[in-house]
C-alpha cells in the first residue's frame, strides 16, 4: 500500500479546483446550487447547508469539510456546513486519514467504540467542526438549511426533508467500493480531491454574487 504524505490544504484545494472539469449538466447544477446559497446570505444574511448521505461516514463528512474550508478561503464568514446521514455509524478511518493526508487535523474530543467525536481544523482556521456520523434530525445541525445529498440511496430513501429550505441532489461515487483493494487510499484521495475541486468552484461562484 502507497502512503500518502501530508499536504499543505491550500495547495491542495487550488490545484483540486484547477484540475476539475465539468460535464454541462454538472456546471449547471453545480451553478443552481451557488446561486441559491448566494440567494440565501443575501436575502436573510446566513446560510446553514447540510451535506447528506445514507451513513454520514465518508462523502457527507468529505462535502462538509471541504464547504467548509471553501467558506473561509473565500472569506464567506456566515456560511456554516453540516452534516448527516439517514442511519448512523461512525465518520469512517479511511475518510478522516484522505482528509488528513489533504491538511486537515483532528483531534479526538469523545472516544466511542462506535461512533468517536473529532475536533477538526487546519492551520490558519478561523473556526472549527465537530464531526461524527449523526442523523439529519441531531440538534447540532442548524435549520433551516440547504439540502444536499451526496449518494442516490439518500436521494431516493429522503423523500421528504422537513427541515430543508431548498434541497439538491449531487452525488459522487462511493469510496468504499475500493475499501479491500490495495488502491483505497488512493481513491479516498481522489475522492476527496474530486469533491474539494467542486465545493471551491461553488462557493468561488457564491463569493462573486454576495451583495
Amino acid at each position: 500500500m502507497t502512503t500518502i504524505p501530508k499536504n499543505n490544504i491550500k495547495d491542495v484545494f487550488e490545484k483540486a479546483i484547477k484540475n476539475t472539469k465539468l460535464g454541462i449538466q454538472r456546471e449547471i447544477l453545480i451553478q443552481n446550487i451557488a446561486n441559491k446559497i448566494a440567494e440565501t446570505i443575501n436575502k436573510t444574511g446566513i446560510v446553514n447547508i447540510n451535506f447528506i448521505c445514507t451513513h454520514n461516514s465518508r462523502r457527507s463528512q468529505l462535502t462538509q469539510l471541504w464547504a467548509y474550508y471553501a467558506m473561509e478561503h473565500y472569506h464567506i464568514h456566515t456560511g456554516y456546513s453540516f452534516s448527516s446521514g439517514i442511519e448512523t455509524t461512525s465518520f469512517h478511518n479511511n475518510t478522516i486519514k484522505a482528509l488528513e493526508a489533504c491538511g486537515f487535523k483532528f483531534s479526538l474530543e469523545e472516544f466511542s467504540h462506535k461512533n468517536s467525536k473529532y475536533i477538526i481544523n487546519y492551520f490558519g482556521s478561523q473556526k472549527e467542526v465537530l464531526g461524527f456520523s449523526k442523523l439529519i434530525e441531531h440538534p447540532i445541525n442548524e435549520t433551516p438549511f440547504i439540502a444536499i445529498t451526496t449518494c442516490d440511496h439518500a436521494e431516493q430513501n429522503c423523500p421528504v426533508i422537513l427541515e430543508a429550505s431548498s434541497r439538491f441532489h449531487l452525488p459522487y461515487t462511493d469510496p468504499k467500493t475500493e475499501e479491500n483493494s490495495t488502491n483505497k487510499s488512493e481513491t479516498y484521495l481522489n475522492t476527496s480531491k474530486l469533491i474539494a475541486g467542486e465545493m471551491g468552484i461553488i462557493f468561488k461562484k457564491v463569493k462573486e454574487q454576495l451583495l
